[in-house]
């Protein structure tokens, strides 16, 4: 059994490394669900020779392939529809009225998976069009896994994934029928672009999303790692731009960086920092 622990915890130790996420001793069940596929493809009898096989040097090709099916990826269309009714109805209409002068945009669903939430986004603007005649929209997906952003930016998915969270007449409007799968349109593929990305590095664009969707991807990490993750989503948001996290997902108690907004659960400002509430204060003073 010792034996077995330190092989988890290599396992556990590659994940963070890469990713960020915990592999907590009540996520250790996933090790053998996850990689059963992997361990029948490389002759792998059990995790204490996955173990030895990654410590050995030039092993990054199956280290790569550990962590990715280690990955939590589970998405689907409009996951917990409540949010994106608050979305439509609340903080994209303050946005237009943010940015009615420039009536540009731009969005980042970061931790995106295979891109549903991306594209469950472009469909509602799609869905308004004259709402957003005439404006740039752009949104952003990234993941920190490369099998997944391979499938967002295909917007190819299969009868079962085009069946979760969407109505038989988006699913006819936005998605097309090809060889027995369901193949994204231009209309809503347009607004959206995919990259891969790890959270906590610094943003693609820092300073420049009016919108931040980061749901159910702090939940793996450990207090101090959460802290550096809300760290870089602060450097990536609009000052008077909008962070919305998952359900079991809070800035209380973990950032200064964020405060709770007044229209719904796990939505959020950015607080300004010290060195910006005191810009006004100057600027009055000088005039």
């Amino acid at each position: 059994m010792a034996v077995e622990d330190a092989s988890h915890r290599i396992i556990g130790e590659l994940l963070a490394q890469r990713t960020g996420q915990q592999l907590t001793e009540g996520r250790r069940w996933r090790i053998s669900s996850a990689l059963s596929g992997l361990f029948r493809e490389f002759g792998i009898e059990n995790v204490d020779q996955l173990a030895c096989m990654l410590e050995r040097p030039g092993e990054h090709r199956l280290a790569t392939r550990v962590v990715e099916a280690l990955l939590n990826n589970e998405t689907y269309f409009f996951r917990d529809h409540a949010y994106f009714n608050i979305l439509s109805n609340h903080v994209l209409p303050d946005l237009a009225r943010k940015r009615e002068a420039t009536k540009r945009l731009t969005i980042w669903s970061a931790g995106c998976s295979t891109g549903q939430e991306a594209l469950s986004l472009a469909m509602i603007f799609a869905e308004q069009p004259g709402r957003w005649q005439g404006w740039t929209i752009e949104i952003l997906g990234t993941d920190v896994s490369s099998k997944a952003i391979e499938t967002a930016r295909s917007g190819l998915y299969t009868q079962f994934e085009i069946q979760r969270g969407i109505s038989v007449a988006q699913m006819l409007n936005f998605f097309a029928e090809t060889k027995g799968n369901w193949q994204a349109s231009d209309k809503i593929r347009s607004m959206t672009r995919f990259q891969q990305h790890n959270i906590l590095e610094f943003p693609p664009s820092p300073g420049r999303f009016d919108l931040v969707m980061c749901r159910n991807v702090l939940l793996y990490f450990d207090p101090k790692t959460r802290a550096a993750a809300f760290d870089r989503l602060a450097s990536g948001i609009a000052h008077d731009g909008w962070l919305m996290l998952g359900a079991g997902e809070t800035v209380v108690g973990q950032t200064d960086k964020f405060a709770p907004a007044s229209c719904g659960s796990s939505l959020y400002t950015p607080v300004a920092s010290d060195a910006a509430k005191a810009r006004p204060r100057l600027r009055a003073a000088a005039s």
